[in-house]
């Protein structure tokens, strides 16, 4: 039986009137293995999904989109449409971020590529070493292998 299905038992054995307390002050049953609507749609899941959706889309120098991007143009552009104010350079974006670590990186969070402490590049990491970016002058939006070790994570706050 899955999890979703037992939600009817469990509210059952949780009794009528513990069911009908928590409507009452606006809380919630916490099923263990059901992700609640608001986890799955995490800003930066939609952000990462928004990136996704621009795959295809020219690169223009200083472009924020809709249909032509620079790389931190895309981040902003697809974490504003996820509810989340990002400032417009790589760097800028950088210094608002909070730090991951390689280890705890998630999908949606964002790939910073740098030569020592300057950050020249941006992307959204997609999961399995990859990114979703806005590459270069002649390029399209796509998802990428990341090419090198020099980068850090962040995650939007």
């Amino acid at each position: 039986m899955s999890a979703l299905n037992r939600v009817p038992s469990l509210m059952a054995r949780a009794g009528t009137a513990s069911a009908l307390t928590l409507a009452a002050v606006g809380g919630s049953i916490v099923v263990p293995g059901v992700a609640s609507e608001a986890a799955a749609a995490s800003p930066a899941t939609k952000a990462l999904k928004v990136a996704a959706a621009k795959k295809g889309a020219p690169y223009r120098w200083g472009a924020t989109g809709p249909n032509r991007f620079d790389c931190s143009g895309l981040t902003q552009y697809a974490f504003k449409k996820a509810g989340k104010k990002l400032p417009r350079t790589a760097a800028q974006q950088y210094n608002k971020t909070r730090y991951i670590s390689a280890k705890n990186r998630k999908a949606g969070d964002l790939v910073f590529f740098h030569s020592g402490s300057y950050v020249y590049h941006v992307g959204i990491y997609a999961g399995k070493g990859k990114l979703w970016h806005a590459p270069k002058t002649g390029d399209v939006v796509r998802l990428q292998k990341i090419w090198t070790g020099s980068v850090w994570y962040g995650r939007v706050k």
